[in-house]
Parts: structure tokens; C-alpha cells; sequence
């Protein structure tokens, strides 16, 4: 593990020296590069320095206690070693943490896909419970939440729902939820009281910046239009919805749709937002390959059999089925505690990790 911190110590200077190359200044887009890459391995390097300032004081005070003949002496040495220890113990986990997230994944902002799948209404209502669920718990978190866009099921909740959440460490917390989401309960138009399961699926895509993503203007066509939804409403009496097209007629199309603001400039920025962290998405898959893509196989088909997790309402239970946690605490998880199942998440991710790092 301390190689693994020697290279992001070596690349952090490295960008150091870059940081204060006038040829960087001059490049506003290099430049905004370097600063997020050097913030983000600051997180790594400044503990890193400490720890190696307090390993030094450590063997100071353990040679003192080693060799103090005076017993009080010795005792305020071993006392001092203690503490110095303690909080070397503190440093080390948290180096532990930054280390297993790579610079590129470290995102504050998310945007988040939650689509009703197998069950029809069931299902959609089901999506309108899970969107709540981690609203309350991103508020629980301090983090901030913007509506994006959303499609109404027939009979409530969400045939779709897009939300973006803001905060510190987001992602980090966020980033294993992608996947299908099974609900197994008797619907409220059930008679005869027979459990039915049905599906939603969650997507977590980190959001990026203007720098991390650059869509070329002439890549891009849009067209305005009238809203759909209920008459007589605003949206529906001005062309205010907005339809962008990525690459239109290629392989690489993209197509994406925003109506929910009144205007029509605030839809057109939200579309933009959605396509460049969807392109972004794409960048990262062909950048590594081991990375499946999000939505095909985390999130998986929309099928029944495929899920991450499974929501027992008669049995107030969950479960994780990647790591075999079940919690009977449906109400408590629903209401937005979600730490009683994302960290222990982190934690086998965490386990994982630094097993293949060798730590």
C-alpha cells in the first residue's frame, strides 16, 4: 500500500510543477485539468505527509521510552507514544478510504435514473418509493436535490424519474445503488391479498463538468415542442420542451428530452446536463473496460431476475444479494436510513479492494 501512496505522491508533485508552468496558465481548459486532479490527490497527499511526520515521531518517542531510565520519565514517553499512535491509527484509515477512490471517480454531484420495470402500475409506484427514499436520505446527508425531469405512472409514483443530488462524498455513498431494485407486496388494488413482485431500476452516473466533457456544437441538433402531460397546463401551451440529438443518424446517437421547467432555456440546460453525463458515461467504459456499463449490466434488463436488492413488505424485510445482508427494517430503510445497508456495502467494497491492493 505505501508504493501505492509513493506514486500518487509522485504524481501530485508532478502536477505541482505544472500547476506553476506558465504554458498551463495559458490553457484554461489544461489548466482547470491539473487543479481538479491536484485537489483530488490533495485528499491523499496531505495525510500521507503527516502520517510520515508522525511514523518519525513515533520512533523518536519509542526510542525515549526504550532507553529513559527515570520511570516517570518513561511513563510520559510511553504516554506520548499512545497518543501518537492513536492518532496515527485515525490517519491511516482515512488514507485507506481516499486510496480506494480513484481521482476520476470522486464526484460531488450525481445524477440519478430510477425507471419502473416488470409489474405495471405496481411498478411505477414502486419507483415513486424509492425516489422518496433517497430524497429523504440525501437530505438526512446535508446533500441538495434538483428535479430534472420525470414521467407520472397511470395509477401514481414514476414511469421515470431523473433527480441530480450535490454534496460532499456523494458518489462515494451513491455509486453501489445502480442496479434493479425487486418489491415484493400485495398492490392496493389486490382482492384477493396475493403478494406480487415487481421491479425498478436505479441508475447512479457521476456528473461531469464542461472541462470533463466538451460537446461540439456542431454534434448536436435540438428542436423545441409542446410539453405532453395534463391539459391546460403551462407547459402544454408553449413550445417550451426541449429534444436534443447527439451525433444524430451514427452509431453513437444519443437522443434526450426535458420538459419539466417553464422555460424553454432552463429545459435546453437540463438536456445538456443529462447528455453530457451520459457521454461521459460512455467515455468511462471505453477508458476501461472492466467498468460494465451502468445501465445494460448493473442496472440490468428491467427484468425480475435481475436485481441488486429485494424490498419484502410482509416481512418488513431487505436484502442485498451481493453481499447476503438482510435487514428487518423496511419502514426505517424506506423513511431514508439507507446507511444500514450502503455501509456495509462500502465496507466488502472496501475489504475487496485493499485485498487486491495487497494491504
Amino acid at each position: 500500500m505505501h508504493t501505492a501512496l509513493d506514486e500518487k505522491l509522485a504524481r501530485y508533485r508532478e502536477l505541482e510543477q505544472q500547476w506553476y508552468d506558465p504554458a498551463t496558465a495559458a490553457d484554461p481548459v489544461r489548466a482547470a485539468a491539473v487543479a481538479r486532479e491536484r485537489g483530488a490527490l490533495a485528499k491523499i497527499v496531505e495525510p500521507y505527509l503527516e502520517l510520515q511526520k508522525l511514523d518519525a515521531a513515533i520512533q523518536e518517542a519509542q526510542t525515549l521510552a526504550d532507553q529513559e531510565e527515570d520511570a516517570e520519565l518513561r511513563a510520559l514517553a510511553e504516554e506520548e507514544l499512545a497518543a501518537l499512535r492513536q492518532r496515527r491509527e485515525k490517519i491511516w484509515q482515512r488514507l485507506e478510504e481516499e486510496l480506494l477512490i480513484d481521482p476520476a471517480e470522486d464526484f460531488s454531484r450525481v445524477i440519478m435514473e430510477i425507471r419502473a420495470g416488470e409489474g405495471g402500475d405496481e411498478a411505477a409506484l414502486f419507483a415513486g418509493d424509492l425516489y422518496g427514499m433517497y430524497i429523504r436520505y440525501a437530505r438526512s446527508k446535508g446533500w441538495t436535490v434538483e428535479d430534472i425531469a420525470h414521467q407520472p405512472g397511470d395509477a401514481g409514483g414514476f414511469k421515470e424519474v431523473i433527480f441530480a443530488i450535490e454534496g460532499e462524498n456523494v458518489y462515494r455513498y451513491l455509486r453501489h445503488e445502480s442496479g434493479g431494485h425487486r418489491v415484493q407486496r400485495v398492490p392496493a388494488t389486490e382482492t384477493m391479498g396475493r403478494i406480487h413482485t415487481s421491479l425498478a431500476t436505479v441508475a447512479v452516473l457521476p456528473e461531469p463538468d464542461e472541462v470533463q466533457v466538451v460537446i461540439k456544437p456542431e454534434d448536436i441538433e435540438w428542436e423545441r415542442m409542446r410539453a405532453g402531460g395534463a391539459g391546460g397546463q403551462h407547459v402544454n401551451k408553449t413550445e417550451s420542451a426541449v429534444r436534443i440529438w447527439y451525433k444524430k443518424g451514427t452509431p453513437e446517437e444519443l437522443e434526450v428530452k426535458c420538459q419539466d421547467e417553464r422555460s424553454q432555456h432552463k429545459n435546453y440546460e437540463r438536456a445538456m446536463r443529462i447528455l453530457r453525463t451520459r457521454l461521459f458515461q460512455r467515455q468511462q467504459q471505453k477508458l476501461q473496460q472492466e467498468r460494465a456499463d451502468l445501465r445494460r449490466v448493473q442496472v440490468g434488463s428491467g427484468e425480475r431476475g435481475s436485481k441488486i436488492r429485494t424490498y419484502h413488505f410482509k416481512e418488513s424485510r431487505v436484502t442485498d444479494h451481493r453481499i447476503g445482508l438482510t435487514i428487518y427494517k423496511l419502514d426505517e430503510i424506506l423513511g431514508g436510513n439507507l446507511d444500514l445497508i450502503i455501509e456495509p456495502l462500502r465496507e466488502h467494497w472496501k475489504r475487496q479492494k485493499l485485498a487486491s491492493l495487497g494491504a
